[in-house]
């Protein structure tokens, strides 16, 4: 049985719409997900890149295709009273419902849910307050503890090769975003392609010219 580390953060749409889809898109596989909330921004910060929000024209793209990406699949997406928010309170939650900062799919989903489903304002002190009771974590989620163990998701992901969410990562090899899971999928299932050179292959292709 392969076992899979998803990392994600909750502020990401895509990571919403993967996170709904794996059960279906993996069904008759044998796997097992170990779940690893992380804040996006950290991995934006080590890369050096902006996100999609910070770029005007690539936002509204966004926010377009994702909710058209959820009225063709058929799944619930509506977009929080704003975005982008600040996601620590909800990944620090999710963070303390488990002793070892590891939340299970309910807590992954009660708190997507929180942001993605009934439009309202995913920050709010009100609503986390009450979203904190629901989950009832074993720890503060201002504990120090907790904190330390989102920090480190952060950097296990960088070391892994990790550069947005959602991420898979099995066997050594990470696959990125919702268009990434039929590719992880057919590599769970053994498609021969994987054993040929062009995975790694890929990181060896020379650049030509780059940005000064």
């Amino acid at each position: 049985m392969k076992h899979i580390t998803c990392y994600l953060d909750f502020i990401s749409p895509y990571a919403w719409l993967a996170f709904e889809e794996l059960p279906q898109a993996l069904m008759g596989l044998s796997y097992s997900v170990t779940y690893k909330p992380l804040l996006f921004a950290a991995l934006l910060k080590h890369h050096g890149q902006l996100g999609p929000a910070e770029i005007p024209a690539k936002r509204d793209w966004t926010y377009r295709q994702v909710q058209w990406l959820a009225h063709s699949k058929g799944r619930t997406l509506d977009m929080p009273a704003a975005h982008p928010f600040n996601p620590l309170g909800l990944l620090r939650l999710a963070i303390a419902t488990d002793p070892n900062g590891q939340p299970n799919r309910y807590v992954c989903e009660t708190v997507f849910r929180h942001v993605w489903v009934g439009g309202q304002d995913a920050a709010d002190p009100t609503r986390l307050a009450a979203l904190t009771r629901q989950l009832a974590p074993g720890r503060d989620p201002g504990d120090e503890s907790v904190k330390v163990q989102l920090r480190s998701h952060a950097e296990e992901a960088i070391a892994r090769g990790v550069f947005g969410v959602p991420a898979f990562e099995v066997d050594g090899k990470v696959f990125w975003g919702l268009d990434g899971i039929p590719m992880l999928r057919a590599y769970l299932q053994g498609d021969a392609w994987f054993d040929g050179p062009c995975w790694d292959a890929a990181a060896s292709l020379p650049v030509g010219t780059s940005r000064q």
